[in-house]
C-alpha cells in the first residue's frame, strides 16, 4: 500500500500515470475520491480470463463466484446526517439471500456499537425505528419513558412507542394506513378482515425459512412477507381502480388467486413471527373472499376430489371412489408411463426445469404417478356400511370388552381413500379390549372445504357433525369414553374447534399412535428394515412427534426427512407447477435421508408418516427414491399381528365383533 508522499517536487504524474496526490494522501483516500478507479473486469478479470483461454468450466465458474460475490455484497448507505450525533443506516439485500441477510443484521450491530462508541446515540430524523429499538438499553428506555410521561401524560402521541416491554404487534405500518380511509369500497369488497390481518406485518423475513412455497433455488419466492406486501399492494390497487374508474371492480382479485394458491396452509409461519400473523389461516380467509365474491377459478380435477370427500351416500361414495378415484389413479399411472415412454419426462429436477405455463403444470402433473389404492373402503371391507343414518357401529371383542370405549372419527383419507389406515387404527383399538365406536355413516370433519374457500359448507358440516356426536354420546351413555381418536392431522385440527370437551368432557382428543403409546403398546425389535419419517405440516401427534412415537412404538432410531411432500390437499391435482417443486425439494430430502439410513445399518428403508395426504405425496416417490412409504400404525400392525392382519381382523369383526345401536 502506498502510504502517502513526503515529498511535493517528486513527480507523482509520471509514476502513477498522471495521479495526483495530495500531500501525505494514501492510495485508499485517493481511490475513495474518485481520483483513481479500478475496474475489476478490465485490471482483474480480464487478465485471469486470458490466462484461462480453453478452459470453460473454469471461467464460468470464476463468473458465477463473482456474480454471486457480487448480488450479495452488504452495502451500507448513511445519509443526511453529517456531524448531528444521528445514525441511519440503509442495507439493500436480496431477501432470497439468508448469508446476506444475516450479514447485513450483523453489519447493523456493528454500526449502532461503533455509534455509540464514537460518542453519538441511536437515533434519527424519524426516531426509533424497529430495528434500532434492539439496541437500546434499559437505562435509555426508562429515561425516554420518564420524558415521555412528563411530555405527554395522556399518552396521545405514537401510543406505547419506546417503553420497556413493547408489544411490536401495535407498530404501525405506513403503507397499509390508507385503507382506513376506504372504509366504504373496504366493507363492501370485504376486505376489511383480510386487511387488518396482514397489517401488523413488520415486514422482517423470519417467515421465509419455514415457509413451503418459499424455495429461492427453484425461483419460488412465496414467503408469507412477500405475500403480505402483495396482498397489500393488490389492495390498493383495487381501491384505485375503484375510485377512478366506474365503480368497484374485481379485475385486481386475479392477482389473490396467486397469492392464495401459493400456500399449503401449514401454520408453520405463526411460530417464528413476532407480531403472530398466521398466513395459513389469511389464505382460508383469502380463498373464501373470492369464493364469496364469484372469482374463485374452477378447477374439474378438484372439484370431484371435494365432491368425493363430503358425499355420505354409500352408492355414491362406492361409485365416485371405483369410477372417478381408482380409474383416474390408474390413468395417471399410464398417462407417467407414457410420457417416461417419450421421453417427455426427463431426469432434470423440477428446480432446475426452464419451463413455465402450461407445459410445466402438465409435466409436473404427470411426472410422479400416483400409487396403487386398496380395492374398496374401511366400512366395506368391515361390512359395516350403511344407509340408516341412525345406526350406530361398535367394534368389540365379546370377549375381552367391557364398558371402556373410545370414539374413532376415521375422516375421508384413513377410511375413503387408504383404508389400510382405518382398518390398523380400529385393529389395534380392538385388540386393546375396547368398544370401537364409529361414526354411522360415511362423515368428513369439514376442514377440506374450509381449505379450499368453501367456509359455508365448511360450517354447515361442523355443525351438523357436533349434532351427529351429541346424538351418540346420549344413546351410549352406558359407555365410558376415554379418549377421541384420531388418525389424521386436518381431522384434528378441524376436530379441535368441535368443543368436544362439551360431548366427551373426560375424553380427550388424541392421535391414535400416541393413544397406543398410552396404553404400553409396542413391538420388541424390528429386524431388516431401518426407518426415516416425514412430519406433516398438519400433523396429529402434537404430544410427541414422529421420532419418539417411532423409537416407542417400533423399538427403533429414526431419522427425519424434512420439508413438504408436496400434495397438501388438493394442491397437486389443482397447481402441480407447485406441488412439482415442492415435491422435488422433498425427494432431496429423502435421498439424504437413505444415506444416512444407510450410515446406520443394512435393511430395507420405509418412509413413516401420520397423515393420509402425506402418504400419497411420499409414496408418488418410491420409484425414484426406492423407499417404500407407509403409515406408523399400519406397520405396528404388520409387525404385531403378521402380513395377513388385515385377513384376520376382518374374519374376527364379521365372525361377532360388531354391535349396532341404534340412537
Amino acid at each position: 500500500m502506498l502510504k502517502g508522499l513526503d515529498d511535493p517536487a517528486r513527480d507523482v504524474a509520471e509514476l502513477l500515470g498522471g495521479i495526483k496526490f495530495a500531500r501525505g494522501e494514501s492510495l485508499f483516500r485517493v481511490i475513495q475520491r474518485g481520483g483513481l478507479r479500478i475496474s475489476y473486469r478490465k485490471e482483474v478479470e480480464e487478465p485471469i480470463l486470458d490466462r484461462l483461454r480453453g478452459n470453460m468450466s473454469l471461467v464460468k465458474n470464476i463468473k458465477n463466484i463473482h456474480q454471486r460475490l457480487l448480488s450479495g455484497r452488504v452495502v451500507v448507505a448513511t445519509h443526511m446526517h453529517a456531524g448531528d450525533g444521528n445514525v441511519h443506516t440503509n442495507i439493500p439485500v436480496n431477501s432470497n439471500d439468508y448469508n446476506m441477510m444475516r450479514k447485513a443484521h450483523h453489519v447493523v450491530e456493528k454500526v449502532m456499537a461503533k455509534a455509540e462508541a464514537l460518542g453519538g446515540v441511536i437515533s434519527g430524523e424519524h426516531g426509533i425505528g424497529i430495528t434500532k429499538l434492539e439496541f437500546l438499553s434499559d437505562d435509555v428506555l426508562q429515561e425516554s419513558a420518564a420524558y415521555l410521561k412528563k411530555a405527554d401524560p395522556e399518552d396521545l402521541f405514537n401510543r406505547g412507542k419506546l417503553q420497556p416491554g413493547l408489544d411490536l404487534s401495535l407498530t404501525y405500518t405506513p403503507s397499509f394506513n390508507l385503507l382506513e380511509h376506504e372504509a366504504v369500497i373496504m366493507e363492501a369488497a370485504d376486505l376489511t378482515e383480510l386487511s387488518e390481518e396482514i397489517s401488523p406485518c413488520l415486514r422482517c423475513g423470519k417467515c421465509k425459512p419455514v415457509c413451503n412455497t418459499h424455495f429461492p433455488r427453484a425461483n419460488m419466492l412465496y414467503s408469507p412477507r412477500n405475500k403480505i406486501q402483495a396482498s397489500g399492494a393488490i389492495i390498493e390497487a383495487f381501491l384505485y381502480e375503484s375510485q377512478t374508474g366506474a365503480g368497484i371492480s374485481f379485475e385486481q382479485f386475479e392477482g389473490l388467486h396467486d397469492v392464495a394458491d401459493h400456500c399449503t396452509i401449514c401454520h408453520k409461519c405463526e411460530s417464528p413471527c413476532p407480531v403472530d400473523i398466521d398466513f395459513g389461516t389469511v389464505t382460508e380467509k383469502m380463498r373464501a373472499l373470492l369464493k364469496d365474491k364469484g372469482q374463485a377459478r374452477f378447477n374439474l380435477g378438484s372439484k370431484l376430489s371435494m365432491v368425493f370427500l363430503v358425499i355420505k351416500n354409500p352408492d355414491a361414495v362406492r361409485i365416485m371412489r371405483e369410477v372417478v378415484i381408482r380409474w383416474g389413479y390408474a390413468g395417471h399411472r399410464l398417462l407417467h408411463g407414457i410420457a417416461k415412454m417419450l421421453h417427455i419426462i426427463k431426469p432434470v429436477p423440477a428446480v432446475k426445469r426452464n419451463v413455465e405455463g402450461l407445459q410445466a403444470q402438465l409435466i409436473s402433473f404427470v411426472e410422479r404417478p400416483l400409487p396403487s389404492l386398496p380395492l374398496t373402503t374401511t366400512r366395506q371391507y368391515l361390512g359395516i356400511e350403511s344407509r340408516d343414518k341412525n345406526m350406530i357401529p361398535i367394534l368389540r371383542d365379546a370377549d375381552k370388552a367391557g364398558s371402556r370405549a373410545v370414539f374413532y372419527f376415521p375422516g375421508c383419507g384413513s377410511e375413503r381413500l387408504f383404508s389400510q389406515v382405518g382398518l390398523a387404527t380400529q385393529a389395534m383399538l380392538f385388540d386393546l379390549g375396547l368398544n370401537v365406536v364409529l361414526p354411522p355413516s360415511y362423515i368428513c370433519c369439514g376442514y377440506p372445504s374450509t381449505a379450499s374457500g368453501d367456509h359455508e359448507k365448511g360450517d354447515k358440516i361442523t355443525y351438523e357433525n357436533r349434532v351427529l356426536l351429541h346424538r351418540l354420546k346420549n344413546a351410549l351413555s352406558y359407555l365410558d369414553f376415554e379418549a377421541v381418536i384420531v388418525s389424521c392431522g386436518t381431522c384434528y385440527d378441524q376436530l379441535a374447534r368441535y368443543q368436544l370437551e362439551e360431548v366427551f368432557p373426560d375424553a380427550p382428543l388424541i392421535d391414535i399412535h400416541e393413544y397406543l403409546m398410552t396404553q404400553g403398546v409396542k413391538v420388541e425389535a424390528a429386524e431388516g428394515v431401518q426407518y426415516m419419517f416425514h412430519e406433516p405440516c398438519h400433523t396429529p401427534l402434537k404430544r410427541h412427534g414422529s421420532e419418539k412415537v417411532i423409537k416407542s412404538l417400533l423399538s427403533k432410531e429414526s431419522v427425519e426427512s424434512a420439508q413438504c411432500c408436496g400434495e397438501a390437499g388438493t394442491l397437486a391435482i389443482s397447481r402441480p407447477a407447485i406441488s412439482g417443486k415442492i415435491r422435488a425439494r422433498k425427494e432431496e430430502e429423502m435421498e439424504k435421508a437413505s444415506i444416512k439410513l444407510a450410515e446406520l445399518g443394512e435393511g430395507k428403508q420405509k418412509i413413516l408418516n401420520s397423515c393420509p395426504s402425506c402418504l400419497q405425496g411420499v409414496s408418488r416417490l418410491e420409484g425414484e427414491t426406492g423407499v417404500e412409504a407407509d403409515y406408523i400404525v399400519v406397520e405396528l400392525a404388520r409387525l404385531l399381528k403378521g402380513e395377513e392382519w388385515q385377513r384376520d381382523f376382518i374374519k374376527q369383526v364379521k365372525n361377532g365383533g360388531v354391535e349396532r345401536v341404534l340412537m
